[in-house]
């Protein structure tokens, strides 16, 4: 424990106190945007397959545009991309509010959700990218870069379970109107506020002559990989969604699906953190194979739940396979990728994410109207069995491929140490 604590300290350090919180908050926007619309456009139109419109093309806006603004980011830095995506998509998200309660037609609010997902200012894919660009700025050790994984990856975690719930309960307490608006300010205060922050120095980017075009090899093939084995993830999120909230509707408490599926992210979130006190000397290619094979082994039992309390039970515990693999997944596409392109290499890794969560969504809720709840999770099995086969077939670099860069004229501080807090304090 007080190794863990250590390690944290010290990345606490590198960042200061008030970027994660920072970054928290303008997380929960995205978390709260999808789910809130479909409610939205739900109840003010009457048509669920209205707000199914609605909230796939806000997700197909982000999987488009997602790696484009990541790129942006790249290139013109990420103060300027942040701050103009917050203010578009604070907009878009306060027009989708208006336009429904407004009663316009399927179609214009569709063009509003598109609009909406292509804004999202990607706020966990560029402060994973700005963390990692301040450890290596001080030449922290490979153990508090993955530690800046971990936090990161339980940031994203906690934030879509909290979103969702923030959303459910303005939805029962007064209306998804207000889960959206409150979104709207959310993205438009904190993302200002992340965008402004003093680290954003370090991802101030590169034009595009620097940056150069991405090598061919066995580099390229594991980023690949790793977008592949994020896309089942999202299956496996998607499938779990549709066979939990059809278990919990048949066992006659329908209002449980979202606690079942927030307890699944509360473990997943406690271990993700754990993760950052694991020995450097546990590499990630093991840590891959390890994390996939435990989410199949421990997806299976969901074919057999058959009452709410034994879902309690698999679900939470499949949780805690879900973190090591975002979080190791992610830390791979950092060690492959070339610096100027980070950004945009993760953004593809969370639409990537995003993407297999939507289609799987749409695919097992079918299933889940033909056999049943274990029609869906059948599905979160076979993702899971996929990703298993990409990580033992994926050749992995047991060391970094690329120097890690460090920003023009920023000084070389020695590695972060618990008292260097001081250095960012207030910030």
């Amino acid at each position: 424990m007080a190794g863990t604590v250590d390690t944290y300290r010290k990345v606490i350090a590198l960042t200061g106190p008030l970027l994660p919180l920072v970054s928290f908050l303008a997380r929960l926007p995205v978390a709260m945007s999808q789910f809130g619309s479909v409610l939205l456009v739900a109840q003010t139109s009457g048509s669920l397959a209205a707000a199914g419109i609605v909230g796939g093309t806000l997700s197909a806006g982000q999987v488009v545009c997602g790696p484009l603004l990541g790129r942006l980011a790249d290139r013109r830095g990420q103060r300027p991309v942040v701050l103009a995506a917050a203010a578009v998509n604070a907009l878009a998200t306060g027009a989708l509010v208006t336009g429904a309660l407004a009663g316009l037609g399927t179609v214009p609010l569709a063009a509003l959700g598109a609009v909406t997902g292509a804004s999202v200012p990607l706020i966990g894919p560029l402060a994973r990218a700005r963390s990692v660009a301040l450890a290596h700025r001080t030449k922290a050790d490979e153990g508090v870069v993955a530690a800046v994984h971990s936090l990161e990856g339980t940031l994203d975690e906690v934030s879509f379970v909290i979103g969702p719930a923030l959303v459910g309960l303005a939805a029962l307490v007064a209306h998804p109107a207000v889960a959206l608006g409150g979104a709207a300010a959310l993205v438009a205060c904190f993302g200002a506020a992340y965008a402004l922050h003093p680290t954003a120095t370090v991802t101030a980017g590169q034009p595009p002559a620097r940056a150069g075009k991405p090598r061919r090899g066995r580099r390229h093939g594991v980023v690949y990989a790793v977008r592949g084995s994020l896309a089942l993830q999202g299956a496996m999120f998607g499938a779990c969604q549709a066979g939990i909230a059809a278990l919990t509707a048949r066992s006659g408490a329908p209002g449980q699906a979202g606690v079942v599926y927030a307890a699944m992210g509360v473990a997943s979130a406690g271990v993700g953190l754990a993760l950052g006190a694991l020995p450097a000397r546990y590499g990630l290619c093991l840590r891959w194979r390890a994390a996939t094979c435990a989410a199949l082994v421990l997806s299976v039992p969901l074919l057999f739940a058959d009452s709410l309390w034994s879902l309690y039970a698999v679900v939470t515990v499949l949780g805690a396979a879900y973190a090591p693999h975002l979080i190791t997944a992610f830390a791979l596409t950092e060690r492959v990728v070339a610096p100027a392109r980070l950004a945009e290499s993760m953004a593809f890794a969370a639409s990537s994410l995003v993407a297999g969560q939507a289609a799987a969504l749409a695919v097992s809720g079918r299933l889940a109207e033909w056999y049943g709840p274990a029609g869906a999770f059948a599905v979160a099995v076979g993702a899971a069995a996929a990703c298993l086969t990409i990580a033992l077939a994926t050749r992995v670099p047991a060391t970094r491929t690329h120097s890690p860069a460090v920003p023009a004229g920023a000084p070389i501080r020695t590695p972060a140490l618990p008292g260097d807090a001081a250095a960012y304090a207030g910030r």
